[in-house]
């Protein structure tokens, strides 16, 4: 078999899958190579613990920023559930507990919950009238993300409110400061900034993070995918394989040439040529393979826990535990514990109480459970901890992950009135039904360079006026195209960089 095709992509994961399908319906040839030995990178589903019928969403978890346009162009048939809670965080007082949970439309107990632990009405007013400007952004943004970088000056003259300076131009600790007035509610906001991303709220780094995750589709809100990742995987790889296009598994590219306008990509044992060539893999990656100079990133900063329980567990502050964890649950996440925990890991410190949130797919969506933990009333939960950067598992990477483990649990049951780890499914040598994930490990096992899930530093999805028009895919390159997270735009389950890669090249083709 000839291994010459019009496109050759490296790497298969979801946004190497969309790109090859907007490619091979447009009657392009085309060569998936892949290093491991399945497809779908971080948006996997995985029976993390193997004596249980539980496929987890291992790595990418929630969706938010994959474009319907891309579900509709390509008909997939994966579908996404919206999720009534927005988030809930506990509180614990000197004499109470209690929580706050925050519902879409902001309807049931969110007035009182926001009252009870800000004693102000003009918190939740401040909340609605700031979420109302976002949107404002949101609704600007979100259409542009699949067409060719606007610039800076048109976004701002069609956004026309202040909100524009508030999100791209001053820091974002400066607004929630000047916004809101209580430590819990800017910590609630803050969030959305500091996901994957090692910054305190005065770097505009993690205004960068807080826009990508409020635009997504036009409302920043973030879905259960019905079945787990592996589902999108699944459509994608159905389709791209009933369209054509070549997967290589077990393929790890070593060696890249260019010459003649014609690309040579080879691995241990075959080249594939191409005219044109997308790059799946972190910007870093890709230079590591070209002898090139790869570019300077942030650290990846965050842990990723794994879990599957044998019932949720009930909470001191007395909310139903359905509710609880029906959206994000938040701990440990005011904005002064950001601070803290942000200071303490820049000093080389596991800090002393790390930020987290977690989410339970199964109440959205059992279908990832096998019937008999459904019977049985199983659940997952997925916890990610903020401000854990790369550095701090250098010296000895399991041993830091079994002490901020350890750390999480603890925090976490202060909140709880079963402790967690009561709740758990055990294997059967007795061992809890548990991992934790740490950046190190995510860029060994999925090539996340130092476990920065958005492949490098986010960038703003416009360009600046003087920069020549662009899909945000192009490198130095001509005909070499970033379709994964490093992309401008990249990031996140999205599927943008795919289909933007493939516009950049049917452009080039003339279609």
């Amino acid at each position: 078999m000839s291994n010459n095709f019009d496109v050759v992509i490296i790497g298969g994961g979801h946004n190497a899958l969309i790109a090859s399908c907007y490619l091979a319906k447009a009657g392009l040839s085309v060569a998936i190579l892949e290093k491991n030995d399945s497809l779908g990178g971080a948006t996997v589903s995985q029976k993390v613990f193997p004596e249980y019928e539980a496929r987890l969403s291992r790595y990418s978890y929630l969706v938010s920023l994959l474009p319907d346009k891309i579900v509709s162009d390509l008909g997939l048939k994966f579908e996404t559930i919206e999720r009534s809670v927005s988030s809930f965080t506990p509180e614990n007082f000197e004499d109470k507990s209690l929580g706050l949970l925050i519902t879409r439309g902001l309807v049931g107990q969110t007035k009182s919950d926001f009252k009870a632990i800000t004693n102000s009405d003009s918190e939740l007013q401040a909340w609605e009238a700031f979420y109302a400007d976002v949107q404002r952004l949101a609704d600007v943004i979100a259409p542009t993300m699949l067409s060719k970088l606007p610039t800076r000056s048109e976004l701002k003259a069609r956004v026309n409110h202040k909100i524009w300076d508030e999100i791209i131009e001053e820091p974002l600790g400066k607004v929630l400061e000047a916004r809101f007035d209580n430590d819990l509610v800017r910590g609630i906001v803050l969030t959305d900034g500091l996901i994957g991303t090692f910054s305190d709220a005065t770097d505009l780094v993690a205004n960068i993070c807080f826009l990508y995750h409020l635009i997504g589709n036009g409302t920043g809100d973030w879905k259960v995918p019905r079945g787990g990742m592996g589902a999108l995987v699944a459509e994608l790889v159905e389709l791209s394989q009933s369209l054509g296009v070549k997967f290589v598994l077990n393929s790890e590219v070593t060696n890249i040439e260019n010459s003649s306008g014609i690309f040579t990509t080879k691995n241990k044992s075959e080249s594939f040529t191409s005219k044109y060539l997308l790059a799946n893999l972190a910007p870093g990656k890709l230079a590591n393979i070209m002898g090139t100079k790869p570019p300077k990133t942030l650290d990846g900063s965050q842990v990723k826990v794994n879990m599957l329980l044998t019932k949720l567990p009930r909470l001191k502050c007395g909310t139903d535990p359905k509710l609880a964890f029906a959206g994000t649950f938040h701990f440990d996440e005011r904005y002064s514990d950001f601070t803290r925990a942000f200071k303490e890991a820049a000093a080389g410190k596991i800090p002393s109480r790390i930020p987290a949130e977690m989410y339970c797919h199964t109440l959205s969506d059992l279908s990832i459970l096998g019937e008999d933990l459904i019977e049985k009333g199983y659940q997952t939960l997925t916890l990610f901890g903020i401000h854990t950067p790369a550095s701090l598992f250098e010296a000895d990477n399991k041993a830091s992950k079994a002490i901020i483990l350890e750390r999480l649990l603890a925090q976490l049951n202060e909140y709880l009135l079963d402790p967690i780890e009561s709740c758990l499914a055990k294997n059967s040598d007795g061992s809890l039904c548990i991992e934790i994930k740490s950046p190190l490990d995510l860029d060994e096992e999925i090539g996340l360079p130092r476990g920065n899930i958005f492949h490098k530093d986010l960038s703003m999805p416009f360009r600046e006026d003087n920069d020549m028009p662009s899909w945000g895919v192009e490198t130095q390159i001509p005909n070499l195209f970033l379709c994964g997270a490093g992309a401008i735009r990249g990031g996140g389950v999205s599927g943008i960089p795919g289909h933007n890669a493939a516009a950049a090249v049917l452009e080039a083709q003339g279609k």
